[in-house]
C-alpha cells in the first residue's frame, strides 16, 4: 500500500510575471505591465496541480529561507501536498523571470538558486519518500545527477514520468528508466540532437522510443499530443478553449497524466485527461492559481469545451 499516489521531484521557484506587447529584441527595453508574483517551479507546479486533482501528492524540493520560500511552502500546504520533503537553505530561491505576451504564449528565464543544491544525498536521505510513493516524476530544472540518483532509488512496482523540461541530452541509463517520457517538440529535438528525423512527431516519438523508455508522449499544443508504445502510435485529441496565459499548462499536464497512470489508466487515456487538465489551465492566469479541480475538469469533459 502506498502512502502518496505521486511524488514530485523536482524544482521550487518564484514567479515574476510581466505582461508585454511584445518580446524585446536584443539590446532593446520594452514596457511592460505591473509585476506580479507567483509560486512556481515546475516541481512545485505539478504537485500543486495532483493535488488539485485529488491525488496523495509530496514535493521534494529545496527552497531558500527567505520570503520566495515561504510563499512556495504556504502555497505547497494550501493545496494539500505533504511538504516533508522540501529542504530549506543552501541558497536563495529559485526565481523564474516571465513575460506573457497577448495571445498568452511566455518565454521563461530561471535562476535556479535553492534548486541547483538538491543532490543525490538528498534523495537517498528521502528514501521513505520514494518507497512509500506509486509514481515519483522528476524534470530537469534540478541537477541531472540528482534526476539519475531518483531514478536509481526507485522501487520496483513503482511508475518513473521524466519531463526533460529544460532539455539536454540524456544519459542511456535515465531514458531506460522512463516508464514515461513526456517531451514538447523543442525538448524531443534537443534530446535527439543529430539522430532527430524530420517530418513528423509520430516520427521523433519512435525514435525516442527507440532509446529505452517504455512510452513515449509528445505534446503537440493546440493540436494536441500523440502517445506511443512498443505496440504503435495514437493521436490525442485537443480541447478548444480561449487561452490567456500557457504559463504551466505543461507542468499541470505531465502532474495529470502521471497521476492518472498510477491509478491503472491506459496511457492514452491519461494522456485524454491531462490534455483537458491543460485546457482548463491556460484559461487563466498565472501557473498554481490556473491549475483546476477534478470537478472542473469533469465539467470541461461534459461540454464546456470543445473537443476537436
Amino acid at each position: 500500500m502506498y502512502d502518496y499516489d505521486l511524488l514530485v521531484v523536482g524544482s521550487a521557484n518564484a514567479d515574476l510575471v510581466i505582461d508585454v506587447e511584445r518580446r524585446p529584441g536584443a539590446g532593446e527595453t520594452v514596457l511592460g505591465g505591473d509585476l506580479a508574483v507567483h509560486p512556481g517551479g515546475k516541481g512545485a507546479n505539478q504537485a500543486v496541480a495532483a493535488a488539485r486533482l485529488g491525488a496523495r501528492t509530496a514535493l521534494l524540493a529545496r527552497v531558500g529561507d527567505d520570503a520566495h520560500g515561504r510563499l512556495l511552502l504556504d502555497s505547497q500546504r494550501a493545496a494539500g501536498v505533504d511538504t516533508a520533503g522540501v529542504l530549506v537553505g543552501g541558497a536563495p530561491t529559485g526565481v523564474a523571470l516571465i513575460t506573457v505576451d497577448p495571445s498568452g504564449d511566455n518565454s521563461i528565464v530561471v535562476s535556479p538558486g535553492a534548486n541547483g543544491r538538491l543532490t543525490p544525498a538528498d534523495v537517498q536521505n528521502a528514501d521513505r519518500l520514494l518507497r512509500s510513493s506509486r509514481v515519483v516524476s522528476a524534470q530537469l530544472e534540478i541537477p541531472l545527477e540528482t534526476v539519475v540518483a531518483v531514478a536509481a532509488s526507485l522501487e520496483p512496482g513503482s511508475l518513473f514520468v521524466l519531463n526533460p523540461s529544460p532539455p539536454r541530452p540524456l544519459p542511456a541509463v535515465l531514458l531506460a528508466a522512463c516508464d514515461t517520457l513526456i517531451v514538447n517538440e523543442h525538448e524531443a529535438k534537443v534530446i535527439l540532437g543529430e539522430e532527430c528525423p524530420g517530418g513528423a512527431p509520430e516520427d521523433w516519438a519512435r525514435t525516442l522510443l527507440a532509446r529505452g523508455p517504455k512510452s513515449v508522449v509528445v505534446t503537440l499544443g493546440s493540436e494536441g499530443a500523440l502517445v506511443a508504445t512498443a505496440e504503435g502510435v495514437a493521436r490525442i485529441a485537443s480541447v478548444m478553449v480561449d487561452a490567456v496565459d500557457t504559463t504551466g499548462a505543461g507542468d499541470s499536464f505531465t502532474a495529470a497524466l502521471a497521476w492518472k497512470l498510477g491509478t491503472g489508466s491506459s496511457l492514452a487515456e491519461a494522456a485524454a485527461y491531462a490534455a483537458r487538465v491543460g485546457a482548463v489551465a491556460v484559461t487563466r492566469r498565472g501557473a498554481q492559481e490556473s491549475f483546476p479541480t477534478a470537478d472542473e475538469v469533469e465539467a470541461l469533459a461534459s461540454g464546456d469545451g470543445e473537443v476537436r
